[in-house]
């Protein structure tokens, strides 16, 4: 099962919506928000698409979410979450939480997965690998990842983001 990756998106859903896109053209066939999602209308982009998420450090989730969010089949996460693809143990953080650390130390997962820091990233630490799918907003290069568990494949696409122009930088 390929799944899509997605962080960092601090409210763009016109920027989920096009890389939610580009992941199901790339054979997604689920979908992981690593955090710092933006709001409710973020998360009903992700309603239909087998999905987990988790807040971040700039997610306020209010209570009154909570029915709203499960009618959307989307499990509330109350902190980092795992899950299980293609018999691999995949740990979901956004990155700033105090277990991430333990999680990078323990090195116990197949699959460290997380935000926060805007930049796409790949690397092992041991048998673990850790990837950032980069970020929707605040990047200079905007970018998802679509992860194949059972080849260990990543692939990071990277999203147009419409707003952004090309016209030099005048210091104002």
């Amino acid at each position: 099962m390929k799944l899509g990756i997605l962080a960092d998106s601090h409210g763009r859903t016109d920027l989920v919506r096009q890389a939610l896109t580009l992941l199901k053209k790339a054979g997604a066939q689920a979908v992981v928000h690593c955090g710092d999602v933006g709001g409710l209308d973020v998360l009903e982009e992700l309603a239909g698409w087998r999905a987990w998420f988790v807040w971040g450090n700039t997610d306020f989730p209010r209570p009154s979410w909570r029915p709203q969010i499960e009618a959307m089949k989307l499990p509330w996460p109350d902190g980092p979450l795992e899950i299980t693809l293609a018999d691999k143990r995949i740990g979901v953080f956004h990155g700033h939480e105090y277990a991430w650390q333990r999680a990078m130390t323990a090195a116990e997962l197949d699959y460290l997965l997380h935000g926060h820091t805007h930049q796409a990233d790949d690397y092992r630490m041991g048998s673990m690998r850790i990837i950032n799918p980069g970020a929707l907003h605040r990047a200079r290069f905007k970018s998802v990842a679509l992860l194949d568990p059972e080849t260990d494949t990543l692939e990071f696409i990277p999203i147009d983001d419409p707003l952004e122009c090309d016209a030099p930088d005048d210091g104002y």
